[in-house]
């Protein structure tokens, strides 16, 4: 007799178990809980992603920022910079055979004549 209900005992707890499980795995196997699996492995993927294209995104910059540097230092760009003021340009005479200031006189090649006021002189 105590076999009997040691058998039974072990045959009620096992299907009591077995149904439990079986109810779980049809409960996860629902269309609203498979959406949301779905949806947070999709969450979880898109955070991995976005990690890994930040992370590109920043070696791609530092990369960029050595590459600039190396160029730079090849072309003369990052040389450092004179202060001082650039020396006073030279500016170029150009006879104007047209202007009224020129006049050619007798043995001579030409000849300037001032006038006290000329709006267009500097022009």
């Amino acid at each position: 007799m105590f076999r009997r209900t040691f058998w039974f005992t072990t045959g009620v707890a096992t299907g009591v178990w077995a149904t439990t499980k079986v109810n779980r795995k049809l409960k996860q196997l629902t269309p609203e809980n498979l959406a949301v699996a779905a949806a947070n492995k999709a969450i979880e993927a898109g955070g991995r992603l976005r990690d890994r294209a930040v992370d590109f995104a920043l070696e791609v910059r530092d990369n960029m920022a050595r590459r600039e540097a190396e160029l730079g230092d090849a072309l003369g760009l990052n040389a450092p910079v004179d202060r001082a003021l650039p020396p006073p340009r030279g500016y170029a005479v150009i006879e104007n055979r047209n202007s009224p200031k020129y006049v050619e006189g007798p043995g001579q090649k030409s000849t300037y004549t001032t006038y006290p006021y000329n709006r267009n002189e500097d022009h």
